[in-house]
Parts: structure tokens; sequence; C-alpha cells
């Protein structure tokens, strides 16, 4: 099976920048919301994911300034989906290394197979600093988007 598309796991209408987050509930919540409004969750998704990082610590803070915030696949997940939350301001994890987080990235997966490869696929996008710093300075949700499928175009040619 071919890997997923990150534009299509992350449509424009799942991406917000600017969110305002008092803490790292509300940064996972406002993640999290972008899920289920785009019906890829059920709301339960984000008591589990808050469940995660309460159970686990803050893992999900994956790199310097950046959040996955996700949990295991499960019934509260309808089908794959990311989600992209800029903060307006950024937040604390209590990660050592990684904290203070500027985006928290939802993910959502029915699988782990799922769930590997879209992953996969982020990590490679998200270790380029240019397209790093593109994506993390970028004003809308249609800059973004423009942003990932430009990566998903020059990874094939």
């Amino acid at each position: 099976m071919a890997e997923p598309s990150l534009a299509r796991l992350l449509p424009e209408d799942a991406i917000v920048t600017g969110v305002g987050a008092a803490d790292w509930r509300a940064a996972i919540r406002a993640a999290g919301e972008l899920l289920v409004a785009t019906g890829a969750t059920t709301g339960d998704y984000i008591d589990e994911m808050h469940t995660a990082v309460e159970e686990y610590g803050p893992y999900i803070v994956i790199a310097p300034g950046i959040a996955l915030a996700h949990s295991r696949p499960s019934p509260a997940v309808l089908h794959t989906a990311l989600s992209w939350a800029g903060l307006a301001d950024p937040v604390e994890f209590g990660h050592s290394t990684n904290d203070p987080v500027r985006l928290v990235i939802g993910l959502a997966a029915v699988d782990h197979n799922g769930h590997s490869a879209a992953l996969s696929r982020l990590a490679r996008l998200l270790s380029d600093p240019g397209r790093l710093a593109r994506l993390t300075e970028a004003p809308d949700a249609a800059e973004i988007h423009r942003t990932i499928s430009e990566y998903e175009a020059s990874e094939v040619a």
C-alpha cells in the first residue's frame, strides 16, 4: 500500500495558526478539536491524548518547539488524519530540552501501520530546517498546505 499523502492526511481545514493556549492541555485540545471538526475522531480522542501525556510524560515533544499529540489507535479514531495547531505563544509541556512548544501536530491513526507511515513522512518534512522555518512562520493554513504539497511534489520528482 502506498504511503499516505500528507496533503491528504492534513487538509487545509485541519490547519490553524495563531492559536491561544494557556497550557499544554489547551494546546493539545486545539489540535484535537481540529481532528474532531474534520471528522477524523470523536471528542473522546482528545481525552485519550491528554491521558497519554499524564501517564507517559511529555514524550510527545519530539523536537525543539514541536509536539506530536496522539494516542493509541482506538474506537475514537474514525480515519487516519493529521491536524496542525500553530500557537500564538509557546507553552511548556515539561520536556527537559524541547520546550517551549510552538506547534502541536495532532495525529490520529486507525492502526499502527498508518501511524508509522504518517510519522515517517512527517519526520522527513520536519527535518528540513528551511521548510520547517517556512511552515512555522506561515501566516495561514493555505501557505502551510501549499508548502507541504510542494515538499511532496519535490520528494517524488
